[in-house]
């Protein structure tokens, strides 16, 4: 194998793959109870640590955090990245199907996300003013912005094609592997956000 060439990195099996299907009993209005969700973010953690042992690239690491949620959380149609592009979002690594490549600075839920530099949780998505629809099986969403050392790279995407999928414990425990990811990924600096408290347009924003 030519040197330059990296296999995919041998991951110790788990028993851990979407192991609570729609319908299933532990199964609650938000996806799935503690213990139970608590032991699957743990798992996540654990064969993220694996999954980047030896990568350190952005584009790599990202797109196999993306699949790695989306093949391990149940009720999830559309996990995915838009990474911040001058003023705007633009598509990035996702699990789904083809979505919209482009959304404007304070557009939709993604746009808002990554306006306030905050988690936007939306338990109805048809109740959302202005909600950009790239799925129609999509119900309910969650967004989640992106850092490194403080600035902003862009926003994750989660999306349920059942109501009120998210809550506030997935809010806190997604930011802890965006953090991890975060924290063992090299991120090219043209790819992030001005310091200093701007947001994508480079307008002050207060959190």
């Amino acid at each position: 194998m030519p040197a330059h060439v990296h296999p995919a990195p041998s991951v110790t099996p788990r028993t851990v793959r979407r192991a609570f299907p729609v319908g299933a009993a532990a199964m609650s209005p938000s996806g799935f109870e503690s213990p139970a969700r608590d032991s699957v973010y743990r798992d996540l953690g654990e064969r993220l640590t694996e999954l980047m042992a030896e990568q350190t690239d952005f584009i790599a690491n990202i797109s196999n955090f993306a699949a790695l949620l989306f093949t391990s959380l149940p009720q999830l149609n559309w996990v995915g990245f838009y990474l911040l592009h001058g003023t705007d979002l633009v598509l990035g690594p996702f699990q789904g199907k083809p979505a919209c490549s482009l959304i404007a600075s304070g557009e939709g839920v993604c746009g808002r996300a990554a306006l306030q530099r905050a988690a936007v949780l939306v338990p109805d998505v048809h109740a959302f003013p202005g909600h950009i629809m790239c799925d129609e099986l999509s119900r309910s969403e969650m967004v989640l912005p992106l850092f490194k050392d403080g600035r902003l790279i862009g926003v994750l995407d989660m999306d349920s094609p059942e109501l009120n999928r998210f809550d506030g414990a997935d809010s806190e425990w997604v930011q802890r592997l965006l953090q991890q990811l975060m924290d063992g990924t090299v991120v090219p600096e043209w790819r992030l956000a001005p310091s200093g408290g701007a947001d994508a347009r480079g307008v002050s924003v207060r959190r």
